[in-house]
């Protein structure tokens, strides 16, 4: 992304769990983060599975660069658990301590976007190779999609057995490479399905949409609602144009 705000305005954008990790580099101004436990001073940072919302504001000139990952995908290039970064916007340099300065000064240089990808992409790729296959990840990787496909209406005790854990194993593998508990998880894939519905079909009353979406009642999907993006399901889909970041 690059846009440039004409001096002296500003825009507010509300940022809510999408179930998907971000590796951002900032090449110029930053967004002001509001809540100051997200905020940071370094240019690349790692944004982890959140449980909330919170709002940035963007002024001046910004200049981005981001990597999108499957909600398991980091967990093939990092050497820690995945929720260590729970909630959290984590600089990059804590992680990967030898070769950022060169990854960032090669990216702030690169002529084009199809470069920086091909930059990405090779730094990506030998940390793959240099990690190996790990014994969980095909595993974690099939309930993933079943999740995907269900868009969130499944069991976890059906996940577990189809991926030949107890529920305690799949809990605490789930939570290692995803980043969050499979509960949280799926109630996030289950908001991001509500999105997805309503940008597909307007016309949909929350009534339908309750039940279609797998909600016990509309109580229970107002109450993730205001937990997950601040604001009713009424007041989202007024104020914001229904944009699905997982089911995209």
């Amino acid at each position: 992304m690059d846009d440039c705000l004409p001096s002296g305005n500003k825009h507010i954008q509300r940022i809510v769990p999408s179930g998907l990790l971000e590796l951002v580099f900032y090449f110029d101004d930053k967004p002001i983060v509001a809540d100051k436990t997200k905020s940071n001073k370094d240019n690349t940072l790692i944004t982890g599975q959140l449980n909330e919302y919170f709002d940035i504001e963007i002024t001046g000139k910004i200049s981005l660069f981001s990597i999108i990952f499957q909600p398991h995908g980091l967990s093939a290039f990092l050497d820690i658990p995945i929720q260590e970064l729970y909630n959290q916007n984590v600089p990059l340099s804590l992680i990967f301590k030898n070769d950022i300065n060169e990854l960032e000064t090669k990216l702030y240089e690169a002529k084009s976007f199809s470069k920086r990808i091909s930059i990405i992409e090779d730094y990506f790729i030998k940390r793959l190779k240099s990690n190996g296959l790990k014994y969980n990840f095909n595993r974690i990787d099939n309930s993933i999609c079943k999740i995907n496909q269900m868009r969130g209406l499944v069991e976890i005790n059906d996940l577990a057995l189809e991926a030949c854990y107890s529920r305690k194993q799949f809990e605490r593998i789930f939570l290692t490479m995803i980043g969050t508990s499979p509960k949280q998880f799926l109630k996030i894939v289950r908001f991001q399905h509500a999105i997805e519905m309503k940008s597909n079909d307007k016309s949909l009353n929350l009534t339908d949409l309750t039940y279609q979406c797998g909600y016990y009642d509309q109580a229970h999907m107002i109450n993730d609602f205001q937990k997950l993006s601040g604001m009713t399901p009424r007041q989202y889909f007024n104020d914001c144009e229904p944009y699905s970041d997982y089911f995209q």
